[in-house]
């Protein structure tokens, strides 16, 4: 949601100053500094491929003005999507029980957000290199979505972990003019469980 909502406030190539608030964000951080711009499409690849929280957080800011409301932004669209069981209390979702969903809206939001070409051209993205201002220099997103290197047809969409939510993917693939969603909550075997998904749903429909 953070992505789509980014992707329909900012310009892909609009400059976003990081805001010192999003530095402190726990978890998985990429290593945003405070001040400093960065683009808009390079802040999304880090967020979508390797779930930078800190890029989250500046995405979110950037786009409502502030996380409060972003996170307004984020349940009055997922309200008008139909989303009965999800609600937003983070840009990232890391670290707050007042974040949840379901395997339903999770699908359903996917398949919404895949509709978006920018969207679907970042998540089906292996690894991407970009240039960055001194003293980086350079960076470089490994998507963690392994189906994009090991499924025939994967093109996403977004891995996920918390401790409590415990290991998470939504996949997406297509083959032909067949496109497919598969959600796999708190699995001990994520891909393994993504994998008969998708394949069930493929040989039903006699696209495998």
């Amino acid at each position: 949601m953070t992505g789509l909502l980014a992707l329909k406030h900012l310009p892909l190539h609009g400059l976003v100053t990081v805001d010192p608030a999003a530095t402190r964000v726990p978890l998985v951080k990429e290593g945003l500094r405070p001040r400093e711009r960065v683009r808009v499409w390079k802040l999304l690849y880090s967020l979508l491929l390797y779930s930078g929280n800190d890029d989250a957080s500046a995405l979110a800011i950037a786009a409502g003005g502030s996380r409060r409301g972003f996170l307004r932004m984020m349940n009055a669209e997922a309200q008008r999507l139909g989303l009965r069981d999800t609600h937003f209390n983070s840009p990232s979702g890391a670290l707050d029980e007042r974040n949840f969903s379901s395997a339903w809206d999770l699908a359903a939001l996917a398949r919404y957000a895949m509709r978006d070409a920018r969207f679907r051209r970042i998540v089906r993205t292996r690894l991407k290199r970009v240039s960055w201002s001194a003293p980086t220099f350079a960076k470089e997103y490994v998507n963690n979505n392994l189906l994009l290197r090991t499924y025939r047809g994967a093109n996403g969409v977004k891995t996920g972990w918390t401790t409590k939510a415990g290991h998470c993917l939504v996949a997406s693939a297509k083959r032909g003019r067949v496109e497919l969603i598969a959600v796999v909550l708190r699995s001990g075997d994520t891909y393994g469980d993504a994998r008969r998904l998708l394949n069930l749903g493929f040989g039903e429909i006699g696209a495998g």
